[in-house]
């Protein structure tokens, strides 16, 4: 794969504006790894964006997060991290699927579906995401 071990990162504020340039990032992501499986680039792009979004969404103070994201491509994985300066909190990374009615709830549930891996820690930067997608899911079956 080109471009492998070159890691992708941006910076900046976590505000509804910024999670394009997280598209964009992903986008030139999968552009410089074409062997990868779109089925593999599309549940990761859902899952880091479910999670950037819930950053953008309840961080706070709203409107004075920062954050910080890499995602990079290995032989058998993608690979992300989200670092955000939000206030701590609690994810809630267990449970069920909201009913339909439900208005939110979904995302970290989603993203965990996506991903082979999610992982939350606080450091002292601030609240960490780490996300992973093995790669051939498909090739396994």
């Amino acid at each position: 794969m080109g471009g492998e071990g070159k890691t992708y990162s941006l910076a900046g504020f976590a505000v509804p504006g910024e999670l394009d340039h997280v598209h964009q990032l992903l986008e030139r992501v999968g552009a410089d790894h074409d062997g990868l499986d779109p089925m593999d680039l599309m549940l990761f792009e859902t899952a880091v964006i479910e999670i950037a979004n819930n950053v953008v969404e309840h961080g706070r103070p709203a409107g004075e997060v920062r954050w910080q994201f890499e995602v990079r491509v290995t032989d058998d994985a993608i690979v992300a991290e989200l670092v955000d300066s939000g206030h701590e909190f609690e994810p809630h990374l267990q449970g069920e699927m909201p009913s339909e009615d439900a208005e939110g709830g979904r995302g970290l549930l989603l993203a965990q579906a996506a991903l082979d891996e999610l992982e939350w820690s606080r450091t002292p930067a601030g609240n960490r995401w780490r996300m992973v997608r093995n790669l051939g899911h498909l090739t396994e079956a």
